[in-house]
This record gives C-alpha cells, sequence and structure tokens, in this order.
C-alpha cells in the first residue's frame, strides 16, 4: 500500500508531542499537517483535508472529545485516533469516545500507531 497520498492530521497542544509525532509519521511514510489547537485544525478546514486524524483529548478549550464528535458529524467516514496521558480523560474517553478509530494512552509505542494506521487507511 502506498502511503505517500495519505495526509495525517495531528492535533495537540504540547509542541514536543507535534514535533515527535511528525518524526513518527514520516518514519512511516506519511504526510503530516501539524495543528496546536482544535480550532486552528477546524479553522484550517481541516476536517475536508485529512485521511486521518490524531488528536489529544486534554487540550484547553475544544477538547480532543468535542472535535471527535464535531468529526462525525461531519465526516463520519473519517478514522479518528485519540490520545491522552491522563489517566481520568482516558477512562472518560473510553465512554465518550466510543466512536473512535483508536484510543492511545502516553506514552505509546510508536510501532503499534503506525501498524493502527495502516489498518485504518487500508480500505481507502
Amino acid at each position: 500500500m502506498d502511503l505517500a497520498p495519505f495526509l495525517i492530521g495531528v492535533v495537540d497542544d504540547d509542541p514536543r508531542v507535534l514535533e515527535s509525532l511528525e518524526e513518527l509519521l514520516a518514519s512511516g511514510g506519511y504526510q503530516t499537517v501539524l495543528f496546536p489547537s482544535a480550532e486552528a485544525f477546524i479553522d484550517a478546514n481541516g476536517l475536508q483535508r485529512v485521511d486521518c486524524l490524531i488528536s489529544d483529548i486534554g487540550m484547553p478549550a475544544k477538547t480532543g472529545l468535542e472535535l471527535l464528535h464535531l468529526a462525525r458529524a461531519k465526516r463520519p467516514d473519517l478514522p479518528v485516533i485519540l490520545t491522552t496521558g491522563r489517566d481520568e480523560l482516558y477512562q472518560r474517553a473510553k465512554t465518550e469516545g466510543k466512536e473512535a478509530c483508536r484510543l492511545f494512552r502516553k506514552p505509546f509505542d510508536g510501532t503499534e500507531l503506525l501498524a493502527t494506521l495502516r489498518e485504518v487507511l487500508r480500505d481507502k
């Protein structure tokens, strides 16, 4: 499967996480577009541009769960992967974010994330 045409949107308010995910995804052959907030992603028309969304849950203003619900309303077919480093948000996402493709607790295994991306993009 040629991964080059796939554009992965990454939303996280931590610039170090954005940088590390950009490097990881590039190593897996993906193109990325990075956003420091859900609002920046929405303002850039990200929902229409990306083939998959990876979003942190615990962000100020609009959360990753809110972004997930917006994605499901506007693009129900868009694969969405949620991440969090906070146990209470992880537990909440397991309940409220069931429509996400996958949920990862930080720090997560990069190889597992790349395998998940291959799986969710396989039929695109």
